[in-house]
């Protein structure tokens, strides 16, 4: 199979979703639920494809020209 299919394709858990952007898997299910974050629901659990979370993590690169918040 070819890497970038691969890729696209692999599928992570909640928890190694948490893990990864170092949160709570509480946080993970908000982002989830408000659709932020695309997940897949297989049964009672939800998958969250490693190209969807890259994504996500994309979106909210800041760049040092914005302001932080409160400055």
């Amino acid at each position: 199979m070819d890497a970038n299919v691969a890729a696209e394709h692999r599928l992570l858990t909640v928890r190694e979703v948490a893990d990864a952007i170092r949160v709570s898997t509480m946080t993970v299910y908000r982002l989830i639920k408000g659709g932020d974050l695309q997940a897949i629901r297989v049964g009672k659990h939800f998958r969250i494809r490693e190209t969807d979370l890259g994504s996500y993590l994309d979106a909210r690169v800041v760049n040092g020209s914005e302001s932080w918040p409160g400055a």
